[in-house]
Formats: C-alpha cells, sequence, structure tokens
C-alpha cells in the first residue's frame, strides 16, 4: 500500500522517477515528486502510472537537486486524481509532506486548522500533516515534525521536505515501515528496501514513533520526546528483484504473511473498548433496526467470505440472511424492499457481474452496501455506502489477505448490526481485538508443519475438501485455491452429503481435507471422517490443539488454536491458503500468476 522514497546529497531528479518505480509492485492509482530548486519547492504529481509522471517531467530529469521525495499512492481518503496525490503541501507552498497509513483523527484536525485560518485544497488526511507541521515551524523542521506528530491518531510513514531548509529532510513512522541507509553520496530512506539495496546493503528499520533527520551522507533518529537514540544497522542479501517480495519467493506468501497486519487495519478505529463504531452505518440506525432481511451478493472468495457472515449473524440472532452467487442474481425476478440491506463484496470494486447486480438491486428501489479494497472504485461510487477493508493491494491473482479483511469487516458489521438491534457483544469484541496477535502467532509456529503436510501430497490430482456449519465455507475457499494456484482438482462439499453422492469418488488416490475443530459438530465430523477411511482415502484433518479423538484415526494433522467457535474459519482459511501454496511451490507453477486467471473480473 503505497510507497515512500526519499534522498539528500548529489542526485538528480530522475532518481527520485527510478525509486518510485522500484516501489510500483506495491500497486498504487498516483505517483508525485518534490524537490528544492532556487528556495522554491517544485512539486509534479500525476494520476496514474509513475510513467506518465516521467513523460510529464521528461524535460527536467536530468537536472541535480541535492534533496527530494517521492511517492506513490493508494487512495484511501480522496479520489485518484491529481489533487489528492502526494506529495500534499501547506498554505504557503514550502513544505511538501509524502505519508503513508491513515490517520483516524483527520477530520477534526482538518477542522480545527481551517479555524486557524489554513486552506485545504485536496480531500486527503495527508494534507492535515503538512499544515499541522507548517503551524509548528519556527525554524526546526525536527521539532515541527516532532510535535505534529503528537497530534495524530493512526498510521503512517512521513517524509517532509521545507524550502526554506536546504540541509536536511525528515522522516517519521507509527505503524508503518520507513528503511533509511547512506553512502558517500547521501542519504536514503524509503518504505522498504527495494530501492535502497543498490544504494548499500547496511540499513536501519526505524522503529514505531521514532524521527529520522536525514543529512548528506549521515542521519539521527530521535524519539518522540526529541531524545536522540542508537541507530541499528542490519545487513541485507536479497537482490533487488527478490527484495520486491521482502524477501518472500512469491507474493502470495507475502500476502498470507501480512494478514496479523491486515486483520489489525480492519480493526482500526472500528473497535473502541468493547463496542463497534462503524461511522459509514450511522444514518441507517432506523433501517437497520427495521430490517427483515440481509442479501450478501458476491463471487468467488468474497461469495465464500460472505457465507461466513451467513453463519456468524445466524449464531448472533435468528435472521434471514440470504448468500447469492452474483452472476445467477443478477438474471432473477428478485423481490427488493427497503427493510433489505443488500451488502456487494468486491476486492477490485470492478467486478462485473457484481456491479451488475447491484444496479438491479438499486432500479428496484434497494439500498446497497459495498465492502471493497479499492478506494474509487466503481463498485464504491455506485453504492450508497461502502465499507473499506484497508488489507493494502494484493498483487497475487489468488485472493489471501483480501479475503481475510474481508472476514474480519464482515464479522464487525455482524456485530454493528446486532448491537444496533439491542444485543451488544463485548466478549466477541474482546475477542477480535486479541485476533491479529493469534494469527501471527499461528503462522509463525504452524507454517512449517503446514508445508511438511502439504509435501506429502504434492503427487494427488484430486482431493476432497469436507466441513459442516461455520467451517463448510472454509472448505469450499480452500477447495478453490488448491484449484486456483495448483490446478488439483478439489472439491468441497459438506461433510453430511457424502453419503449422497461424493462418497462414490474416494479411494487411496483420493485423499480428503476435513475440518474437525473442536466445535459443537466435532463429534459428527468425526463419524464423517471414519466414513472416509472405510474407503480407504487419506485424511488430513485441522484439528483444535488440544484434540485426541480426531489425531488419532486420521493420516496427517494441521492444528489450530484453541479459540471461540466463531474464530476458527480465520485459522482453518489460512491453514488453507499455506498448503495450497506449498502444493503449488512443489510443483514450480506460476502461483502469483495462475493460467487462465485475472485479478479483477470485469467480463461477464
Amino acid at each position: 500500500m503505497c510507497g515512500i522514497y526519499g534522498f539528500i546529497g548529489n542526485g538528480k531528479v530522475e532518481d527520485l522517477i527510478n525509486g518510485l518505480k522500484k516501489l510500483e509492485y506495491r500497486g498504487y492509482d498516483s505517483a508525485g515528486i518534490a524537490f528544492s530548486r532556487n528556495g522554491s519547492l517544485i512539486v509534479e504529481k500525476k494520476t496514474g502510472k509513475v510513467d506518465t509522471l516521467c513523460s510529464a517531467i521528461n524535460d527536467t530529469l536530468e537536472e541535480k537537486i541535492n534533496a527530494g521525495i517521492a511517492h506513490t499512492r493508494w487512495a484511501t481518503h480522496g479520489m485518484p486524481n491529481d489533487i489528492n496525490a502526494h506529495p500534499q503541501m501547506d498554505c504557503e507552498k514550502k513544505i511538501a509532506v509524502v505519508h503513508n497509513g491513515i490517520i483516524e483523527n483527520f477530520a477534526a484536525l482538518r477542522e480545527k486548522l481551517i479555524s486557524e485560518g489554513h486552506k485545504f485544497i485536496s480531500q486527503t488526511d495527508t494534507e492535515v500533516i503538512a499544515h499541522l507541521i507548517e503551524k509548528y515551524f519556527k525554524g526546526d523542521l525536527l521539532e515541527a515534525v516532532r510535535l505534529a506528530t503528537l497530534d495524530l491518531d493512526g498510521t503512517y510513514a512521513i517524509g517532509v521536505i521545507h524550502a526554506d531548509v536546504k540541509d536536511e529532510i525528515i522522516f517519521a513512522r507509527r505503524k508503518s515501515p520507513l528503511v533509511i541507509t547512506k553512502n558517500e553520496y547521501g542519504s536514503y530512506c524509503a518504505s522498504d528496501v527495494t530501492p535502497l539495496i543498490s544504494l548499500s546493503r547496511d540499513v536501519v528499520f526505524l522503529e514505531d514513533s521514532q524521527i529520522a533527520r536525514l543529512k548528506k551522507g549521515a542521519f539521527e533518529i530521535f524519539d518522540l520526546s526529541g531524545k536522540q537514540v542508537e541507530k541499528r544497522f542490519c545487513h541485507i542479501d536479497w537482490d533487488e528483484k527478490s527484495a520486491e517480495k521482502g524477501g518472500y519467493k512469491h507474493f502470495m506468501l507475502k500476502e498470507i504473511h501480512e494478514e496479523p497486519r491486515v486483520i489489525s487495519d480492519a480493526l482500526m478505529g472500528r473497535v473502541k473498548g468493547e463496542k463497534i463504531f462503524l461511522k459509514e452505518m450511522e444514518d441507517w440506525k432506523d433501517h437497520i433496526k427495521n430490517l427483515r432481511k440481509i442479501n450478501i451478493i458476491a463471487c468467488g472468495t468474497s461469495y465464500h467470505a460472505g457465507l461466513i457472515f451467513k453463519y456468524f449473524f445466524e449464531s448472533l440472532r435468528p435472521f434471514d440472511v440470504e448468500v447469492e452467487v452474483s452472476s445467477e442474481f443478477r438474471y432473477r425476478n428478485v423481490l427488493i424492499d427497503d427493510r433489505m440491506l443488500n451488502v456487494a463484496i468486491s476486492q477490485s470494486g470492478e467486478t462485473a457481474d457484481t456491479l451488475e447486480s447491484i444496479r438491479l438491486v438499486k432500479s428496484l428501489g434497494g439500498r446497497v452496501l459495498a465492502l471493497s479494497n479499492v478506494v474509487g472504485s466503481t463498485l464504491t461510487r455506485e453504492a450508497d455506502k461502502t465499507l473499506y477493508i484497508n488489507a493494502g493491494p494484493e498483487i497475487s491473482v489468488a485472493s489471501t489477505k483480501a479475503y481475510i479483511g474481508q472476514m474480519t469487516v464482515l464479522y464487525l458489521l455482524a456485530l454493528y448490526i446486532d448491537s444496533v438491534m439491542g444485543k451488544e457483544h463485548p466478549e466477541k469484541v474482546k475477542a477480535l481485538s486479541r485476533l491479529p496477535e493469534l494469527v501471527d502467532q499461528f503462522i509463525l509456529t504452524q507454517e512449517k508443519t503446514i508445508k511438511d503436510v502439504a509435501d506429502r501430497y504434492v503427487g494427488y490430482s484430486n482431493f476432497m475438501y469436507i466441513g459442516r456449519g461455520m467451517n463448510y465455507p472454509s472448505v469450499l475457499e480452500g477447495a478453490l485455491k488448491l484449484k486456483e494456484i495448483s490446478y488439483t482438482n478439489a472439491v468441497g462439499y459438506q461433510a453430511g452429503e457424502l453419503k449422497h453422492g461424493p462418497i462414490a469418488l474416494l479411494d487411496e488416490k483420493f485423499p480428503v481435507m476435513a475440518v474437525a475443530v473442536d466445535d459443537d459438530l466435532k463429534g459428527k465430523m468425526l463419524s464423517n471422517i471414519l466414513e472416509t477411511k472405510a474407503r480407504n482415502a487419506h485424511v488430513v484433518a485441522v484439528t483444535s490443539a488440544s484434540d485426541h479423538d480426531v489425531s488419532s484415526i486420521v493420516n496427517d494433522v494441521i492444528r489450530v488454536p484453541d479459540v471461540e467457535n466463531y474464530l476458527y474459519p480465520f485459522f482453518v482459511g489460512i491453514s488453507f491458503q499455506l498448503f495450497a501454496y506449498n502444493v503449488a511451490n512443489n510443483r514450480n507453477l506460476n502461483i502469483d500468476m495462475p493460467r487462465n486467471l485475472a485479478k479483477s473480473v470485469t467480463v461477464e
């Protein structure tokens, strides 16, 4: 999500462009740069790719500069356009700021700054930072940035340049990465190591709530009290190509490892104490109180996330929740009224069938709530309201972190709706707040075990996934992942349906993945597993960590934490992602770009 690059020392405008090009893999919708010229700041920014920006400033690429900052933006606040692109500036156009992250209290800060006489031109949260620095600047840029960051709630990685401060640039971070290095020609900072490793392999990763002051060939690091702290260098062995993936072999694996952060970002600003706050929904409270039905409209992985919402919400209260495949819903003679909530889910916000389905809903007078990962996408523009997933750009075609992000936001939506209807769930809110840490620990401790299990099943051409209750959607998603990236004929079924046909497929060449966690249906799942074993099928079971019953009768086990029943789909889903990844990796397949598939399905 977004990219930052900056340097101070001997360089050219073209160096800023080259730094951005090495960050293009992160995904973005606009690009911009800022540098000093004759005591003024030159800012150039364009919607579109870095090449568009490069063409616009082609005459200045060879111009020598002493300092500059650059940015690729993935829109969160404000549509993707030239005005909202970074860098953002202050009133006097002497300060330029680039920013990754989300400033949660930007609206209150903006209102206060306007009352003090500041003029805003963009819709971004980032512009607030520039005006705060302007407010606090008394000749010391470091101190102005430090004071400004004390006012900020949320996440940020920021780079700051000032027209009147020619010998330094400032960077600061909170929960958004920044990396610094230096050589004989200058000092450099970026949002990851990719643009830096050709300059030096020894880097410093800025810690949370630290500020860095860069000068030519040197830099200092301070905490938020202004006290200087020790620099800790780390040697990087990656080459530039692998560094784009943060050292991971594939984007898919990198994105799986980003899932704890994705959950955390989805919760940020929406969980306060023991309550859920969805400010986007506040003026729909009366509508929510009178709901008689919720329609979920989605395709593929998003459809599976919607199914999990159905099971979760129905566990909170008896209610009519329907989950519709968009490509079928759009052609049905459906009944829509104002006592329905129609929730359309699409990672890209450009899924053609989902867009046509919401157009049908709106033509019949229905309300549409969008869940999307892309600000400014068609779905978000055409829906009445939008809840953003905030997962960041997902490069791999097979969705992993966006799926986990969708689930997180859908859980928040379910709890919010139920609270508006009169029932609070403080214990479930607390459990969701603990989820990022639990997921992080799970991936760290179980990744090797899952790889070992996957290694033993590389040679199979077929796989059956079975589960019950809330874990039935998980097996559909698990089977889809294995199909998508390993080209294995994988099918998902409700375990209770085995005797109604699918069990005819099973033999020693057709293994089974069974979800048998410690929930209310574990006993039933145990019986279903025994049925598959009686047909000589090898069984891999996903069980709770404390299980003994299931693990003693199956061939292989993947253990997930002992958690509340409704949290199992997160860990089961991640287990299946890692399993599919390792099967495909063993087969040396193009995991990030599977054959015949596209990231955004924009045709019927």
